[in-house]
């Protein structure tokens, strides 16, 4: 089975998305997904296409696979890269120009908008919050966060076209994940391209660990991608959407989504509400959240809405107490002081697991931990609070958190190293709690 055939089928539900046999479709080599144009599909796609003056490249997908994907996209052709697309600066999308530019003949033109230096700058000055923040969230094993990349040929700042003769790239600027993202049109074979702008899942408008995001310039985005009326969509992450119906309706959907939870935060703002009863009182509209290109397996609307309060109004929850607070450790103390100890406010954690409320769990267990940094009885049970959340978690940068946490105190009780416990945790291998309590 193709490409194509398991993107129908993901779009009907007949198969998950997860499902969908990515390393066996990458082992046949490149798939071509219309006439000319063909596709890597990795965790960060690579789009060829091919024209009367050559190839261009829309993405490069990520170091690793990197010598993989050019033999792949060799062995479909042979004609020389004109021109390399950034759909926007992370990671997994710039990192597979070696090979190409190591060719013989014209190294390829890599364009790109001009936001994208700068965030390759940014990267080498955070190169170490980076290795943390990746580590955490995916377990890597001595990441260590490149401070070094290949620096666009051509870029700018609004609109740019392209040509291969008979192809036409007309590429937009636009925010949405990134303040520095490219999503592009094909008029001739009536493609876009959307890079991650569109990725099959709930959109990435609210990771906890990075910068800002622009969930109401990504919605004008899609929106504007829509009157396209595009045959083929091809999105940085997942399968490419065909028809132009399905099309647009993905568009639009996702756009509906952002805009929802855009007013709803806007509107508890306008009115006074704090930022805690926003996070527990906004929520996506329940047909747009069954859709199965808008579920939460990596961002989450909760996320969402704290970032639309961040870049409509600041840091600052509300909440005066927290405007200048007590350090942690301090505040955990005076808690567990009042408790008669942070054992005290670790058995309430346990009670709160027992009971179903995990959030509660995590936030007493997290005290008494603070409380008592020592002790190795808390540590035990903040490693079993947390490895619990991980189970109820359907996105996985909540995953990612909680299983850092679980195996930082796992691993200070049993001496294990930390990424094994993690990778324990993050597997679902918790031998440890008994059956009972999960």
């Amino acid at each position: 089975m193709g490409i194509l055939e398991y993107a129908d089928k993901v779009w009907r539900g007949a198969v998950r998305a997860h499902e969908v046999p990515l390393a066996e479709l990458r082992a046949d080599g490149v798939q071509e997904v219309t006439e000319g144009v063909a596709m890597w599909p990795a965790f960060g796609n690579v789009y060829a296409v091919k024209g009367e003056a050559g190839l261009a490249l829309f993405d490069t997908g990520n170091a690793i696979d990197a010598p993989a994907m050019h033999q792949a996209i060799r062995a479909w052709s042979d004609e020389p890269v004109r021109y390399a697309v950034f759909s926007h600066g992370h990671f997994d999308h710039v990192g597979g120009m070696e090979c190409f530019d190591d060719e013989e003949g014209t190294r390829p033109i890599v364009v790109a908008h001009e936001g994208v230096a700068n965030r390759f700058a940014r990267y080498a000055r955070t190169a170490g919050y980076n290795s943390v923040i990746n580590q955490r969230q995916f377990g890597f094993g001595q990441m260590q966060w490149p401070a070094t990349y290949r620096v666009p040929d051509l870029t700018y700042r609004d609109r740019l076209t392209l040509t291969l003769g008979d192809v036409t790239f007309e590429l937009h600027h636009a925010r949405g994940e990134t303040d520095d993202a490219t999503w592009a049109h094909i008029p001739e074979r009536n493609i876009l391209l959307t890079g991650d702008l569109f990725v099959w899942v709930t959109p990435s408008a609210g990771n906890p660990q990075r910068v800002q995001r622009y969930p109401d310039e990504w919605a004008v985005a899609l929106r504007t991608m829509a009157t396209l009326d595009a045959e083929i969509l091809l999105p940085g992450h997942g399968l490419p959407i065909t028809g132009a119906l399905r099309v647009r309706r993905a568009l639009i959907d996702t756009a509906d989504y952002l805009d929802s939870l855009v007013e709803q935060t806007l509107d508890l703002m306008n009115a006074g509400a704090r930022l805690d009863e926003i996070l527990h009182t906004v929520k996506p509209p329940l047909e747009l959240s069954q859709r199965p290109y808008l579920q939460p397996y990596y961002d989450e609307p909760e996320f969402i809405v704290r970032n639309i309060w961040r870049l409509h109004g600041g840091w600052h929850d509300g909440n005066p107490a927290s405007l200048k607070p007590a350090p942690d450790a301090v505040f955990a103390r005076a808690i567990a002081d009042l408790a008669a100890g942070a054992g005290t406010v670790a058995g309430r954690a346990v009670v709160a697991a027992a009971e179903g409320d995990l959030r509660l769990a995590c936030q007493l267990a997290e005290l008494a931990v603070q409380a008592e940094p020592d002790d190795h009885k808390i540590h035990e049970i903040r490693a079993r609070v947390y490895a619990l959340r991980v189970q109820q978690e359907p996105g996985a940068m909540a995953r990612g958190v909680y299983a850092w946490a679980a195996a930082e105190s796992r691993s200070k009780v049993t001496g294990c190293d930390l990424l094994d416990v993690y990778h324990e945790v993050s597997d679902g291998r918790m031998w440890w709690i008994p059956a009972h309590d999960r």
